[in-house]
């Protein structure tokens, strides 16, 4: 029998304090930290505007993780939720507490029996519905909003919340029911019990497997509370901050790898959202330590990051392929040849891309691509998501666009499958690569929009950091200037500050495409020199992809090749050894560069053929328009003009005005029409870039300028740039004008 609630004495709600103006300013929090604390409080924005004044200096920076437990949310707004369930009567409070432990952190659905086991009477919720708190349904009672739900749970005395755990643990019998069951017996527990802490553990494990990683983080982190084993104790907070973490739930993960002392997950935590350098020593140390067994194997499987199937593979060589990827994101080949010889010598078995970028350092490159090819061949579907992840990675230093598409797509999915939402937006941002490669821009710009706000919503700045200089990429091919720049700026001021050279790398490579594709060769030349440099040991193998060709495009122009030539050199060894078609066309089309004469068209001619062999269609415009630049210098005009118009056609399609502008310009000094062959269509929105459309739209539905700033990662001077622009290419003046023209295109 469930005993009625303790009455409790009455919280008056005080007149709100003076603010002290002599207080700071609170500081400015960082993007990633204003997703994370709307995420924290439940999307309430008086819970949000509560806190974020209330934020340290270093929790506004991202540096330490923010507080989990409501009451330190939201105290005010938790207190005038109380106060208001306080006044209910004692029967409708009862009912209420029922409901909401019925309802977090473990969902068990139990309401129903419990009411009925118990013989209550549901008659009190009409109190709730009248004074608007709550309502009930056929399937249990539905609260105004989380924080409601949490006041009635908290509002409960110790000995009130406790009965009601051991009545829902009573009435959860089903072969289904086993976690539920589990939870609320721990949850009625009066204190330490290691016959409970023993059940919840096994309880969280099997949680954890299932995929069920918030269930089994609650699961694990209660077992904790009540073992009365130090070492247990500790193994339970590791497996509940892995969970916390794969569940996306950064600051509580943080927090709990803290209070564990777990090196395995504060390293992976490093590398996501700390120093990439500092994470590379941390990972690569516990791996060495773990293979050693100075922790044991029970430690070893508890602190691994777990998976639906277990461990597919040994802890240390998990660790490994995380320290793997820290390389990657540093860009530090130094430290990959570490790794290797590392791993070699203490006997782990070393990801494919590890083994592959450290022969590539040292200049074996027939020997980085076999191991680079036997890890891209791993992207069979339903995978460990990291082993496909690494495949990849692998195909796309490889050259091989549509495996590596193929890869990241198939982590992604076994990823979600498993429940480790965190790797999912890791699989994203390798993706967006290959659709960059693959030409499929809108798509791949879009996929990193979305996985820009998963990275931000789950604590992984630096993946954030990664996705914004992939948006300043895809900015620069659409030739949205204010886009790049911006965000280029931002990728390459956190990068430099967490060691990312990855990132920093990449934010720079865009300028650089903006400089080149707008005409400002010697800016281009500047920005790509760095970038393209050359010898086993130097630059980052595959930032070397992208600034290579582009490099010597122009240095060329510049009439500065000597760089040039060595740069593609070796560029042309890592093709000829690979044997990639976009990697073997690009090399070609170096070479046309760099040639005079009728030298320049042959290769030419033997990079198109090469590229109607690969997958990196934009290149092959690129190519293309390039080859009808020279024929026209040649005085071909015919072969000129079609190339020409192949190219500008292409550059259309692929929203790539600034270098659809240079075929127009080529095709004028030809004396030829500079408009694509396919007219396109007269409607108001074919006037727009793809970057105004979607600006245009939101603002159509009624999003204001910093809502847009906010979903696309801009600020909101940007945005208004964008709008006026929208204004003026539509010849209108206000949004309801921008409404009504985009309704009627829309009918069209």
């Amino acid at each position: 029998m469930v005993t009625p609630v303790n009455p409790q004495p009455r919280e008056r709600t005080s007149p709100p304090r003076r603010t002290d103006t002599c207080r700071p300013a609170a500081p400015e929090p960082a993007e990633g930290v204003r997703v994370r604390v709307l995420r924290a409080v439940y999307g309430d924005p008086r819970a949000a505007a509560e806190l974020l004044p209330r934020l340290t200096e270093r929790q506004a920076a991202g540096l330490d993780p923010l507080p989990t437990e409501p009451a330190e949310l939201a105290p005010a707004l938790l207190r005038a939720h109380r106060a208001e369930i306080q006044s209910l009567p004692d029967d409708t409070r009862l009912l209420l507490l029922l409901a909401a432990a019925d309802q977090h952190p473990v969902p068990t659905h139990a309401f129903p029996r419990a009411v009925t086991a118990a013989r209550l009477d549901t008659r009190p919720l009409e109190a709730a519905e009248a004074a608007g708190i709550a309502q009930a349904t056929a399937d249990g009672v539905l609260f105004r909003d989380a924080w409601t739900r949490i006041a009635a749970y908290e509002t409960g005395s110790p000995a009130a919340r406790r009965d009601v755990h051991r009545l829902l643990a009573g009435v959860l019998r089903g072969d289904g029911e086993t976690a539920g069951r589990s939870w609320h017996r721990g949850a009625g527990a009066l204190g330490p019990s290691g016959r409970l802490a023993t059940e919840l553990g096994a309880a969280a494990e099997r949680a954890c497997a299932a995929g069920r990683r918030t269930t089994a983080r609650a699961l694990a982190e209660r077992a904790a509370a009540l073992s009365p084993d130090p070492h247990a104790q500790s193994r339970l907070l590791a497996l509940a901050a892995a969970c916390a973490w794969q569940s996306g739930d950064a600051d509580r993960a943080r927090r709990l790898a803290a209070a564990a002392q777990e090196e395995t997950l504060t390293g992976v935590l490093a590398l996501r959202a700390g120093n990439a350098s500092e994470a590379f020593d941390a990972l690569l140390g516990a791996a060495v330590r773990r293979a050693a067994g100075e922790s044991g194997g029970e430690d070893a499987e508890a602190g691994g990051e777990p998976s639906a199937a277990g461990p597919v593979r040994s802890v240390p060589a998990q660790l490994l392929a995380h320290a793997t990827e820290a390389v990657i994101h540093t860009g530090d080949l130094r430290r990959c040849r570490e790794a290797a010889q590392t791993a070699e010598r203490v006997g782990i078995a070393a990801p494919g891309t590890l083994a592959g970028l450290a022969a590539a350092f040292d200049g074996r490159y027939e020997d980085a691509r076999d191991l680079l090819m036997a890890a891209a061949g791993r992207c069979g579907p339903g995978g460990d998501p990291t082993v496909l992840m690494h495949a990849g990675i692998a195909a796309l230093l490889l050259g091989d666009h549509t495996r590596a598409a193929t890869a990241t797509l198939r982590a992604a999915d076994s990823a979600r499958t498993r429940g480790e939402t965190a790797t999912v937006v890791q699989a994203m941002e390798f993706r967006a690569y290959a659709e960059f490669w693959t030409g499929r821009s809108r798509v791949g710009e879009a996929a990193a929009r979305d996985a820009l706000g998963q990275a931000y919503a789950t604590g992984q700045d630096n993946g954030a950091c990664h996705l914004r200089a992939a948006l300043a990429m895809f900015a620069a091919v659409t030739g949205d200037t204010d886009a790049c720049r911006e965000h280029a700026a931002a990728a390459r001021s956190y990068a430099l500050a967490r060691g990312l050279g990855l990132p920093a790398a990449l934010a720079q490579w865009a300028l650089a495409h903006l400089d080149l594709s707008s005409g400002r060769y010697a800016a281009a030349a500047a920005r790509l020199r760095a970038l393209a440099a050359f010898g086993p040991g130097h630059g980052h193998r595959a930032i070397r992809h992208l600034a290579t060709p582009h490099y010597v495009e122009a240095a060329v122009r510049t009439g500065d090749t000597r760089v040039a030539r060595a740069a593609h050199a070796d560029y042309h060894r890592w093709a000829t050894t690979v044997l990639s078609p976009d990697d073997l066309a690009l090399s070609a089309r170096c070479r046309a560069l760099l040639a005079t004469g009728g030298e320049a068209v042959d290769h030419y001619r033997d990079a198109l053929d090469l590229h109607s062999r690969g997958t990196r269609d934009f290149e092959r415009a690129r190519t293309e328009l390039l080859f009808g630049s020279a024929l026209r210098r040649l005085r071909r005009r015919t072969e000129a003009r079609d190339r020409l118009h192949s190219a500008l056609e292409a550059f259309d399609a692929f929203g790539a005005p600034h270098l659809a502008a240079q075929a127009r310009t080529e095709l004028r000094a030809l004396g030829a029409p500079a408009s694509s062959a396919q007219a396109a269509p007269d409607t108001p929105t074919a006037r727009l870039t793809a970057q105004q459309l979607l600006i245009a739209r939101m603002a159509a539905d009624g999003a204001t300028n910093r809502e847009i700033a906010v979903r696309l990662a801009l600020s909101p001077r940007t945005i208004d740039h964008h709008l006026r622009g929208v204004f003026t290419r539509l010849g209108i003046r206000s949004r309801i004008d921008l409404v009504r023209l985009l309704a009627e295109g829309d009918e069209t």
